[in-house]
């Protein structure tokens, strides 16, 4: 496969601003455990080997239990493992990712907007964008974690 292009070098001001995103959502009192989850299953559901690489061993980093991650991608079936907030941010982040299907269905909204009052969804609300921004570049230059 030959290589693509380098983004950073090309648009560097894009990446700037994905990275200032990042780090004005990580200086909120949102659990880092919380956007690593989002981290993780957006990643699974947009393909990006990277983030995912990426994101699960931070969460690991951060003492995330490694068999919660190995079922993330079929939380449903291990309902037990996840709280109520953590079962809300895997449907948000399931809606918005997938966001041509369905839209942000007013169940998920409303019980985010319960859970977790305004600020704190909206901030929840641009994790989810602003990790599908890195899936895209990810999976879009093929870019590959190493082992």
């Amino acid at each position: 496969m030959t290589s693509r292009l380098n983004l950073n070098k090309l648009f560097p001001q894009a990446y700037r601003i994905l990275t200032e995103m990042d780090e004005a959502i990580k200086k909120s009192d949102i659990s880092p455990l919380y956007l690593e989850l989002i981290k993780i299953r957006a990643s699974q559901l947009n393909g990006c080997a990277y983030c995912l690489s990426k994101h699960t061993a931070d969460a690991i980093k951060l003492g995330e239990n490694p068999k919660r991650i190995f079922v993330i991608n079929a939380w449903r079936e291990a309902p037990d493992w996840f709280s109520g907030e953590e079962k809300t941010i895997l449907r948000l982040t399931e809606e918005v990712t997938q966001i041509g299907l369905n839209g942000l269905s007013d169940l998920v909204y409303e019980s985010a907007i319960k859970l977790f009052g305004e600020e704190k969804t909206a901030l929840l609300l641009m994790a989810v964008i602003n990790i599908n921004s890195w899936n895209r570049i990810g999976v879009g230059l093929h870019l590959h974690p190493a082992l």
